[in-house]
């Protein structure tokens, strides 16, 4: 089967979150189940900059963005042996971030993915490649869907494709005001209730629900939550719409790259038959954050982008509490202005049990997930989380809220769990979080049945391999709607 996945960020190219992760691991795992796999993304600032080998490849696009005509020129680069095609256009894409600044979203983020999706549109019938599936993820590939089904359905090289369309984070959708409709190679004739119109405004990701043949997102449970209107951000009706299309496909983690056994940046590598070697790393995580180096001391941990989503608030709440108890807390993360003068003010109360630290770094995560006893995620929602998912792989127990895809991989024993991996809550308060956190600081001092616990969590299996067989099933799903 051929695949094209269409993203606006693939790890390592280009991260904000967890999208990235998605788009740069499972094309790897479609393409070890023999399928021709290819990427293709905008030409970022960062990814020019970085040190990636970039060549240029004879084949470019004019596009008419509200009645100026803009060029883009493709090159290509590649993602073990998977060819990743790059669409430049130097001044909707090289800027210093990928969709605004933390004073907010840049203000042509219609024009900037409109050129990029009719953009791929246009190279793929110049290319030597007619893909059998397109799979688009999130609001900023939405527009291909609604393209394709209403502008193309009688180009004969569209004819046989089926069109999936992955939903990462509902709360995201590309709303803009009518006028954004030129931007997008649009008119008001896809200003109705029955494609883009919402609340008198536009948005992408309604077109993509609705135009694509199948879609998706990253649990069972974020699928389930997502159509009811606490949880649908204003799509709920739209979903319920597409139920009989709608399922839920849990990410997975590469278990190459996250491996503990042979993660160079630990302090010391291990297994879960060798726990003494985390024992080492959270010794040496200590040592390195200034903290008090002591095995007995339960060592909690979360690496989070600072928002509400990720509960900061919850966090805010406790954080005068677990400074005057007998834990260490090390947070690490980037995001929201507000959260960060938050925890940079509760820094400068000099807390020296908790260790801050506002800022994204690579090696200082892996190490944290392997010296820290448990991980903290108590998001308000969770479409499907990798945090937990690496924590347990490391060994590092999750106490999360139970939602979303935190539901659907962290059992705790009061649910009736035999083998529990981890804690949870479900009120969305300080005080189910802090009940759940006292829980797991009980079970800490029984080492014994701790370790078991630990063992079970590094024993899951929530690699792409799994993912990827469900994505196989969902493509021949698409491919049987599409009309002949």
């Amino acid at each position: 089967m051929k695949i094209l996945f269409v993203a606006s960020e693939v790890s390592p190219f280009a991260k904000t979150g967890g999208l990235a992760d998605v788009t740069g691991s499972l094309p790897r795992a479609l393409k070890k189940k023999g399928h021709d796999v290819r990427i293709i993304m905008p030409l970022y600032q960062c990814v020019e900059e970085d040190d990636f080998t970039i060549r240029k490849v004879r084949k470019g696009v004019e596009i008419t963005v509200n009645g100026e005509v803009r060029k883009g020129l493709l090159r290509q680069t590649s993602l073990d042996h998977i060819p990743v095609y790059l669409l430049e256009n130097r001044d909707y894409f090289h800027r210093p971030e990928l969709y605004g600044t933390p004073a907010g979203d840049y203000p042509d983020n219609s024009r900037r993915f409109g050129f990029f999706c009719r953009g791929v549109i246009e190279l793929l019938k110049r290319m030597d490649f007619r893909p059998d599936v397109i799979h688009c993820h999130d609001w900023q590939t939405a527009l291909i869907p609604v393209l394709l089904k209403y502008g193309h359905q009688e180009d004969p090289f569209y004819r046989k494709t089926a069109l999936v369309y992955t939903i990462h984070n509902l709360a995201y959708q590309g709303v803009f005001e009518r006028e954004a409709l030129p931007d997008l190679g649009l008119d008001d004739s896809h200003f109705t209730i029955e494609r883009l119109e919402f609340y008198n405004r536009i948005n992408l990701m309604k077109g993509g629900i609705l135009a694509a043949d199948v879609v998706n997102t990253v649990s069972d449970t974020y699928c389930r939550e997502i159509q009811t209107e606490e949880m649908g951000c204003g799509l709920e009706g739209v979903l319920r719409l597409r139920s009989h299309d709608l399922y839920g496909i849990l990410n997975g983690i590469d278990y190459q790259e996250w491996n503990p056994a042979t993660d160079p940046a630990l302090f010391k590598k291990y297994t879960p038959s060798s726990l003494s070697g985390k024992a080492a790393n959270k010794k040496g995580l200590q040592k390195a954050l200034g903290l008090q180096q002591a095995a007995d001391i339960p060592l909690l941990a979360m690496i989070t982008r600072l928002s509400t989503q990720k509960g900061i608030d919850l966090l805010e709440k406790l954080l005068p509490r677990f400074a005057r108890e007998r834990l260490q807390l090390v947070i690490l993360g980037t995001g929201d202005e507000k959260y960060m003068t938050m925890l940079k003010d509760f820094k400068e109360t000099g807390a020296g049990n908790i260790s801050i630290h506002l800022a994204f770094d690579t090696a200082l995560s892996r190490r944290i997930y392997a010296g820290s006893d448990m991980f903290l995620m108590p998001s308000h929602y969770e479409p499907c989380g990798l945090g937990q998912l690496i924590a347990l792989r490391y060994g590092s127990v999750p106490v999360v809220r139970k939602t979303g895809g935190l539901a659907d991989t962290v059992f705790d024993r009061r649910d009736g769990v035999r083998d529990p991996n981890g804690f949870t809550f479900d009120d969305y308060t300080p005080e189910a979080f802090l009940e759940a956190i006292t829980r797991a600081l009980d079970a800490y001092r029984d080492r014994k049945s701790w370790d078991k616990m630990v063992r079970i969590g590094m024993h899951s299996d929530y690699s792409w391999e799994h993912s990827a067989a469900e994505y196989d099933a969902l493509y021949e799903k698409a491919l049987t709607k599409v009309v002949y």
